[in-house]
């Protein structure tokens, strides 16, 4: 719980720094690539969170890998890393996300196919979740087998189930309801 907290505070932080400077759009895409490239890769959050590695050659490991990064992420890491929160830097990376969709009226929607959506069905979707929440919306898709056919949409805490299992569970559902008349 501190340290989500703590991440929560760093997160903020940046974004406040962000935006005074005017950068938080090239900051936000910074901090998507590195939130993505850590959840793509077990070595590298392991050097991160291991306490065998020292925090310079942490910050050392960043800065190379992030090459590209502006002189603000590369604070972040060396600011993380002298206050002993570089293990942190994946929460941190994900509250500020968080953060700056809240800020810019961003909504995620997360749809659940059982087959890889087409580029033209993902642009449906966005067009559609855009038009019924009146917001900025981006598109996380995820893959589940199990749901068999058709698609489970939520955003935020709503949920459309429009699944082939969810109408299977309804169907018996029923079923056992009338059996017991």
């Amino acid at each position: 719980m501190a340290s989500s907290r703590a991440a929560q505070r760093y997160a903020k932080a940046l974004l406040d720094l962000a935006e005074e400077k005017n950068t938080q759009d090239a900051i936000n895409k910074e901090i998507r690539d590195i939130h993505s490239t850590l959840m793509n890769s077990q070595e590298l959050r392991n050097v991160i969170k291991s306490p065998v590695v020292n925090p310079s050659a942490k910050v050392n490991a960043l800065n190379a890998i992030f090459k590209d990064a502006s002189v603000t992420i590369k604070n972040l890491f060396r600011v993380l890393a002298t206050n002993n929160r570089i293990s942190e830097l994946a929460v941190v990376t994900k509250k500020f996300t968080e953060l700056y969709d809240e800020r810019n009226n961003i909504k995620v929607a997360t749809v659940t196919t059982a087959e890889t959506l087409t580029p033209e069905m993902e642009t449906k979707i966005l067009s559609k979740v855009k038009s019924l929440t009146g917001s900025q919306v981006t598109l996380k898709c995820k893959i589940d087998k199990e749901i068999l056919g058709g698609f489970i949409l939520r955003i935020g805490d709503q949920q459309y189930d429009a699944s082939v299992r969810g109408k299977l569970n309804a169907l018996k559902t029923r079923f056992k309801n009338n059996a017991h008349v």
